[in-house]
């Protein structure tokens, strides 16, 4: 018995109901955890890595505070569901998931929230890769000593499968955030990197999510210090974004709530988000041409 071929039609497809998946990045004290009072309390789940829930005092609004990477995965898979293709042995499986609604209970009790604050990146790595380095293949077979190579590839890979997890909760909001450090490269020059153990998710973590907001401390033209999102790949200060809408300008005030109801918002026509305008070089003088633009006599 044959079946119809699982093709989800275009009218399918854009009325389907998917949640924006995004990183704020910022350096530790900008105001990232306190981006929860943008957002509505009653529809907003705070995963609280961090414990440092003093900037969100007074806000009523419901959360989750796992200590372990154990406890981290859990809730993942209670929040995003089973993933079909994995083996039941295997984090994120269906097993995995019948197996954590025993333990939690009924998912439908996750319905009445539709984003998920997660905070931060920073610590879920540090939690995982404690869990990394206490694993068989964080030890040689030969001596039965710490490999460290060993603990950090597992958790990169620990890592990218729980961003990836939550990443396909299509019906909610999911929002990391992650501390930002300013170094110097090679070159002497100031690059941003994001806070966390081990260099592959920092890597990766862009590909994965939708939006790559940083908040960032910028001088306004009145001469004060703001603070903004910073949105666009493109932007003068060399600070990691990406904005996959296409609906957001290159800074934004820093209301979580505002930006993604603007993400949501009517599309930008085609015509304007697929021109391009080739920059305007300048135009070499004199002493700059090579000898073969001289014109001989």
């Amino acid at each position: 018995m044959s079946g119809a071929l699982p093709i989800i039609t275009a009218d399918q497809r854009m009325a389907e109901s998917r949640g924006i998946k995004g990183v704020i990045f910022g350096r530790s004290g900008i105001g990232k955890t306190s981006l929860l009072w943008t957002l509505r309390n009653s529809t907003t789940l705070f995963f609280d890595l961090e414990a440092g829930d003093l900037a969100i005092e007074g806000l009523a609004i419901d959360a989750i505070r796992p200590r372990t990477w154990t406890e981290c995965r859990d809730f993942a898979v209670f929040i995003g569901g089973p993933n079909p293709a994995l083996r039941d042995e295997q984090s994120y499986s269906a097993a995995h998931y019948a197996a954590v609604c025993k333990k939690f209970g009924d998912p439908a009790a996750l319905a009445k929230y539709d984003t998920v604050f997660i905070d931060s990146i920073t610590v879920a790595g540090r939690l995982c890769f404690q869990w990394c380095k206490g694993q068989p293949e964080a030890h040689s077979d030969k001596t039965g000593k710490a490999d460290i190579r060993g603990a950090y590839g597992l958790h990169g890979r620990e890592m990218i499968a729980w961003l990836t997890h939550l990443q396909h909760t299509r019906g909610k909001n999911v929002w990391f955030v992650g501390i930002l450090d300013e170094k110097l490269d090679d070159f002497n020059r100031k690059v941003f990197v994001p806070q966390i153990d081990g260099s592959k998710t920092g890597l990766e973590l862009p590909g994965i999510v939708d939006q790559v907001i940083t908040m960032a401390q910028l001088k306004g033209d009145d001469g004060q210090q703001h603070r903004g999102f910073v949105c666009q790949t493109l932007n003068p200060w060399g600070y990691p974004a990406k904005d996959r809408s296409g609906r957001l300008d290159v800074l934004e005030p820093p209301h979580l709530g505002r930006l993604m109801d603007k993400i949501r918002g009517p599309l930008v026509p085609a015509e304007l988000r697929l021109t391009y305008q080739p920059p305007q070089l300048p135009t070499p003088s004199p002493a700059q041409a090579s000898p073969t633009d001289t014109p001989t006599s």
